[in-house]
């Protein structure tokens, strides 16, 4: 694709951040019709529409490449700019992380690439299937992803890296254990007792595996959040929760672990896009040495 029109695209990647033209209008310090006019333009030079117009706008597949062309090429100018001792704006980028990650170890990664501030990082909350379709379609530079039995090919021009293993293991409150589970973690009981999950799948792996248990289960379903934790924490519901963010509270009595010594662990991968510059190598190494430090390894 020859001659792209940089100041095009940042129009681009304005209307599909704000998702209006009027609102990306106004964070251009532009015209709304000059907003319209370059989207036109851009979608005449390619010929293809690159943005649905709708309440949000959003960026078609061939848009959202493009996005990611642009950023990719910022992020790279920025670099360059450090090497020759000009000043830069701060590069957005854009990554996707499971629940688990973000609420245990991934934040430990980002100190160091924020402070100073080297970045304006936008960071999505998203499952395997949605961080992996962001990270094929260029909306998000890298994501963690839970690892399937039969691993997904990295998309060309990308990478991915083993992290470790997020270990789960089987929680709830001593009250709700005495109730439920005075008898063991049976058959009986699991029969009757309320679970909480964030992914029914890996709880029915778990109690097959661990308890024998490979019957329909009660259970009640909420993201992977302070709502599934207060249900545990609250004595609602026995579940699966990350050791990582249960260790203290096992250690403090407020959790018991019903069934000590068993568990479950999920592998994850980060994939990235391979950018050479030297913040995303920063970024790629703060990301897999942080998780090594805190995840099971082999």
């Amino acid at each position: 694709m020859e001659n792209l029109d940089y100041r095009a695209l940042a129009v681009l990647d304005a209307v599909a951040s704000q998702g209006s033209f009027e609102k990306a209008a106004n964070a251009l310090g532009i015209s709304q019709p000059a907003v319209s006019q370059r989207i036109k333009a851009l979608e005449d030079a390619v010929g293809r529409l690159l943005i649905v117009r709708g309440s949000p706008a959003e960026a078609t597949g061939l848009g959202q490449r493009l996005i990611s062309h642009y950023r990719n090429v910022k992020l790279m100018e920025a670099a360059l700019d450090i090497d020759l001792g000009h000043q830069t704006s701060m590069p957005e980028i854009a990554m996707a992380v499971d629940a688990a990650s973000l609420a245990t170890w991934f934040p430990l990664a980002l100190r160091p690439l924020l402070s100073p501030p080297r970045c304006q990082l936008d960071v999505e909350c998203a499952e395997r299937e949605v961080a992996l379709h962001l990270m094929r379609e260029g909306a998000v530079f890298g994501c963690v992803a839970a690892r399937t039995e039969v691993p997904s090919p990295a998309a060309a021009g990308s990478a991915a890296t083993p992290l470790g293993a997020m270990r789960y293991v089987c929680v709830a409150a001593p009250a709700f254990a005495a109730h439920w589970f005075g008898d063991g973690f049976g058959v009986e009981a699991l029969a009757l007792a309320p679970a909480v999950v964030h992914d029914r799948d890996l709880m029915a792996r778990f109690l097959a595996r661990e308890a024998g248990y490979v019957r329909p289960f009660p259970h009640h379903t909420l993201p992977l959040s302070t709502a599934l934790n207060d249900t545990v924490f609250g004595g609602l519901a026995y579940g699966l929760l990350p050791y990582l963010q249960v260790a203290q509270a096992l250690s403090q009595g407020s959790l018991m672990d019903l069934l000590p010594g068993r568990y479950i662990d999920v592998d994850l991968d980060w994939h990235a896009w391979e950018l050479d510059t030297p913040f995303t190598h920063a970024l790629n190494e703060q990301i897999v040495g942080t998780a090594r430090r805190y995840l099971v390894q082999p």
